[in-house]
C-alpha cells in the first residue's frame, strides 16, 4: 500500500487535517477531495476523519494514497519491459521505438506502453506518466503509481531535481562544439503537428555538446531547459543539422533509420518521497549506434 503518515507535533497541534495535508504533505486540492470521499483515505489514530478535524499533539494522521486512485481506462497487455528502476511509488522504463505512450484516437487498437505497464503493475493498478516520449523516441521515462507522486514529480520537471539528458544523431553537426540554443517555439499554422521557431512563441532553451563527429553525422548530447513540443528536433534543425531520419524537420530516409534519431539517455531525479538521488541510464539503441559506425 502506498501511503503517507504524519505524527502531529506540539507546534502543529490545533491545525486541521486540511491544513497539514496542504502545508506539510503538499497534497493538491483535487487529490484531497478524492481522499475524503473514501472510507480509508484519511484516518487519525486508525479512525476515519474529514478534512475539518482539528488535531492534537501525538495524533497519527495517515493517508492511504491507493484509496483515491482510479482504475486506468486502458486494457492491460503483456509486454517485455526494460525496467530501470521500480519501488512502490515510482517506475522508470526504457521505452523502445516505435511504441506510443498512450492510446490515440488516430490509431485505435494500437499497442501502447501504458498497456504494457498496467499489465506489469497488476489488476486495478493506476498509472501516471510523468515525462512522455514521442513514439519514435527511445529511452528513460518515468511513471508514478499514484496521483500524489505524479504531482510532486511534475512540479520538479525542468529543474535540477528532475534532469533529462538526450543523445541525438544529427546530419552534419553544429559548428561549435558546445553551446546554448535560445529560440522561442510556436505552432506552424500550416500543420496540425509541426512546430517552428517563432519570435512570438514560447521561450525554449536547449544546451548541447558534440560528443563525436564521424562520416557526416554527429552524436550530440542535448539537455532541455524547457519542455516545448518537439523542442530538441526544432532546435537542431534551426542550427542546420536536423536529426537523422526526422521526417518532419529534416529528410526522411527509412533505409538510414526509420525514426528521428533521438534517445533519452539519462534521467537524474531526487526521489519525491525518500529524497534518494537516482541516476538512471538507458544505453544508446542499436539503430543510432549503427549510424555513428557508418
Amino acid at each position: 500500500m502506498a501511503g503517507l503518515e504524519l505524527v502531529v507535533t506540539r507546534e502543529q497541534a490545533g491545525r486541521t487535517v486540511k491544513s497539514l495535508l496542504r502545508g506539510e504533505l503538499g497534497i493538491s486540492t483535487a487529490l484531497m477531495g478524492r481522499l475524503k470521499r473514501t472510507g480509508t483515505g484519511l484516518t487519525v489514530n486508525g479512525t476515519r476523519v474529514f478534512t475539518n478535524a482539528v488535531l492534537r499533539e501525538g495524533d497519527r494522521l495517515a493517508v492511504d494514497l491507493d484509496a483515491a486512485e482510479r482504475s486506468a481506462r486502458v486494457e492491460p497487455v503483456p509486454m517485455t519491459l526494460d525496467i530501470l528502476f521500480e519501488d512502490e511509488h515510482l517506475l522508470v522504463v526504457n521505452k523502445p521505438a516505435p511504441l506510443a505512450c498512450i492510446p490515440s484516437s488516430l490509431a485505435p487498437g494500437e499497442l501502447t506502453l501504458a498497456a504494457g505497464l498496467l499489465h506489469h503493475l497488476g489488476e486495478g493498478a493506476s498509472l501516471h506518466l510523468v515525462n512522455r516520449l514521442d513514439r519514435g523516441t527511445t529511452g528513460a521515462m518515468a511513471a508514478a503509481k499514484t496521483a500524489y507522486v505524479h504531482n510532486l514529480l511534475r512540479e520538479r520537471l525542468h529543474t535540477g531535481a528532475f534532469r533529462r539528458t538526450y543523445l541525438a544523431v544529427c546530419m552534419g553537426g553544429p559548428e561549435r562544439e558546445a553551446g546554448e540554443i535560445r529560440l522561442p517555439i510556436g505552432r506552424d499554422p500550416a500543420s496540425a503537428i509541426r512546430r517552428q521557431v517563432d519570435p512570438a512563441g514560447k521561450a525554449a532553451e536547449t544546451a548541447y555538446r558534440v560528443l563525436e563527429r564521424r562520416g557526416g553525422f554527429s552524436l550530440v548530447e542535448l539537455t532541455p531547459r524547457t519542455g516545448r513540443t518537439h523542442q530538441l528536433r526544432v532546435h537542431m534543425a534551426a542550427l542546420g543539422c536536423p536529426l537523422a531520419g526526422d521526417w518532419l524537420y529534416g529528410t526522411e530516409d527509412r533505409a538510414l533509420i526509420p525514426r528521428p534519431a533521438l534517445h533519452a539517455a539519462r534521467l537524474e531525479l531526487a526521489h519525491p518521497l525518500t529524497g534518494e538521488a537516482l541516476a538512471l541510464e538507458a544505453p544508446l539503441p542499436e539503430d543510432m549506434a549503427r549510424l555513428m559506425m557508418r
